[in-house]
């Protein structure tokens, strides 16, 4: 099996931050609703609104096991990733990380990626920046950092 790129590590650490809430306890994290409406916890962990606060180091797990999850549901829709330049692989998991693999599955996405067709992967790519059914900055942010991922050149 193919590892989970160190890029997508870094992406989601970005991206989702380990939030810890509240700020009389900096050292760990606690449930809190993301921007799109879900019960999170540590590095955008989906969980339980009663999940106990965790660690960094927790945190670092449960991301651990998350990207495992949706880099195995990357490769599974888009085959082509695994013979492509590890940046191309790490952009969709990061996707597939945010989103889920329900969303890479039925989309235009996908396809794209599977034609090889980049620069309308890219586009396609551009186009997922909603939650909660608005436009949020930081999917803006982070999509166009997927899609400069997908087009790098070697």
């Amino acid at each position: 099996m193919i590892a989970v790129p160190q890029a997508a590590i870094d992406l989601a650490k970005r991206f989702e931050g380990f939030h810890r809430v509240p700020k009389n306890d900096p050292g760990r994290a606690y449930p809190y609703v993301c921007p799109a409406g879900y019960w999170t916890i540590g590095y955008g962990h989906l969980c339980d609104p009663k999940h106990a606060p965790i660690s960094e180091e927790e945190g670092e797990a449960y991301l651990a096991r998350d990207l495992i999850v949706a880099l195995k549901a990357t490769v599974r829709c888009c085959p082509v990733l695994a013979t492509e330049p590890e940046w191309r692989l790490a952009a969709i998991v990061d996707f597939t990380f945010n989103l889920g693999a329900g969303r890479l599955q039925s989309s235009t996405l996908r396809r794209r990626i599977n034609q090889r067709d980049w620069t309308d992967a890219a586009g396609q790519l551009r186009r997922w920046v909603y939650g909660g059914g608005k436009v949020l900055p930081g999917l803006v942010t982070r999509r166009e950092v997927e899609a400069v991922l997908l087009l790098r050149n070697a």
